[in-house]
């Protein structure tokens, strides 16, 4: 009987940790090979990971809710037969000056790479730092140490609190843990780190900082607390606790929320917005809609507005095919696309995503409809892979669902233009020389203006509109 270790994939997405979301198994439950034992969410989407090997678990090594760096150990198996591979929480503190080459050969391997920043050799290596008993870190740090397996450790003496950081030595930290140390005033100097080859993580520092509002006499208690066998990792204890009185919540911005948010902030001061609009009459189309419903050959399918709203793009690109493009930065150049990834804006419970429907422009009308509810219904379950959402080319988004008349939307990064649809609402409209009840809707369409100007910009709005006023353009027009 030998215990395995499954640790944190890097799951090909050029990124460097995942929350825990969800786990599927508990301690003593049997896994086998291939079965999916949690779902993690990464800053572009959610996966779900499969133990490699059959065996019963034997411990989880974090919690619901935590940020794991990949790489990190987060469930342990008991397997039988199978070369042994010892946890690491069991290793004896003798031990770890002679296994530190081995920990840093494993990361060699793997050459994870930040949006817009390269991995150098230089930077899987760590300086050696002096290991610090778990429960003396805890004591310094004002929380219990995480219990990675029930199996203890071998006793020993409790040393003094250790210096955090040998003196005149730059702390050992990435560059979103030392941000949150900064936004909440600590100093990475006076963290002790837990993380491998002296690495202080997020725990470190939120532990810190909840130490520095505790009573003083919490950290005395903490090395008693220690050894209970429930103690949990140090999560996000600080995360979001709220109390009746209180007048503030602090929300941690994660995952796609943190993505999208970097993302927009980069295309709103990196791209030159024009947004521009038009209001018409949709009635036509709204007919249209429900005979096509009605048309037994479309019979299973999904008929909306969105349906002709996106088509009438694609019939518009096809008239206007330099708005399909994006801006090459390093080579200062504007690449024509000559197909049409068309984006979906949706909004999921872990924020906003933009999945694209892969060479929309060759789809008929039903194969259209069934990518857009294959695309809706995968983001709504939480399932949207990162290939989907990558290499758009145009986006739409549907504000009217929310009852919104319009909006100035941002640039999806790296897309030449974004279009908001607005809530179709009857209205008195002039038709035909008479004052009528019409169902009216308002466009607005956003453009990067070093790709399209606004000539360009204003014909490919008035061809979308012109499609969906007078909807038989689908044909004459296609």
């Amino acid at each position: 009987m030998t215990i395995r270790e499954f640790k944190m994939p890097d799951v090909g997405e050029g990124l460097t940790e995942a929350e825990i979301l969800k786990w599927y198994v508990q301690p003593g439950d049997t896994v086998t090979d291939g079965q999916v034992v949690c779902e993690v969410e990464t800053a572009k989407a959610a996966v779900e990971l499969p133990i490699p090997f059959d065996g019963v678990v034997h411990a989880l090594l974090f919690e619901e809710g935590v940020t794991v760096d990949v790489g990190q150990v987060i469930i342990s198996v008991r397997t039988e037969g199978g070369a042994e591979e010892a946890p690491a929480a069991e290793a004896a503190p003798a031990a770890a000056p002679a296994a530190e080459p081995a920990a840093e050969a494993a990361p060699a391997a793997r050459q994870p790479v930040l949006v817009g920043y390269g991995v150098s050799e230089a930077s899987t290596k760590r300086r050696p730092r002096k290991a610090a008993p778990a429960t003396a870190v805890a004591a310094q740090n004002g929380t219990a140490a995480p219990v990675a397996a029930p199996a203890p450790a071998p006793a020993a003496p409790v040393l003094p609190a250790v210096p955090a950081q040998p003196s005149g030595e730059r702390p050992l930290a990435k560059p979103p843990v030392r941000k949150l140390a900064k936004d909440l005033g600590i100093d990475l100097a006076a963290v002790v780190p837990t993380g491998d080859g002296g690495v202080v993580t997020r725990e470190d520092v939120h532990a810190a900082a909840a130490a520095s509002v505790a009573p003083q006499a919490a950290p005395a208690a903490a090395p008693a607390a220690a050894p209970a066998p429930t103690a949990a990792p140090a999560a996000a204890a600080p995360a979001v606790a709220v109390e009746a009185s209180a007048r503030e919540t602090r929300i941690p911005v994660k995952g796609v929320r943190k993505v999208t948010a970097q993302a927009m902030v980069g295309s709103a001061f990196t791209a030159p917005h024009v947004t521009e609009f038009i209001t018409f009459d949709v009635t036509r189309t709204m007919k249209l809609v429900q005979e096509l419903k009605a048309d037994p050959d479309l019979a299973g399918l999904r008929i909306n507005p969105l349906l002709l709203i996106a088509k009438a793009v694609l019939v518009a690109i096809r008239r206007n095919p330099d708005v399909n493009a994006s801006w090459d930065e390093a080579a200062q150049e504007i690449v024509l696309k000559h197909y049409v990834n068309l984006g979906i804006a949706a909004a999921t419970p872990r924020g906003l995503i933009v999945p694209n429907i892969k060479d929309a422009h060759a789809k008929t009308l039903g194969e259209l409809s069934e990518s857009l509810s294959s695309l809706v219904a995968t983001a709504r379950d939480g399932k949207t892979s990162p290939a989907d959402m990558q290499n758009g080319t145009i986006t739409i988004t549907n504000v009217g669902v929310f009852g919104v008349d319009t909006g100035t939307p941002i640039l999806n990064p790296g897309e030449s233009a974004i279009l908001a649809v607005g809530a179709i609402k009857l209205q008195p409209w002039v038709h035909k020389g008479k004052v009528k009840p019409r169902q009216v809707t308002t466009l607005a369409l956003s453009f990067d203006h070093r790709l399209i100007d606004g000539e360009l910009g204003s014909r490919f709005l008035a061809d979308i509109a012109a499609v969906l006023e007078h909807p038989r353009r689908l044909i004459t027009w296609s």
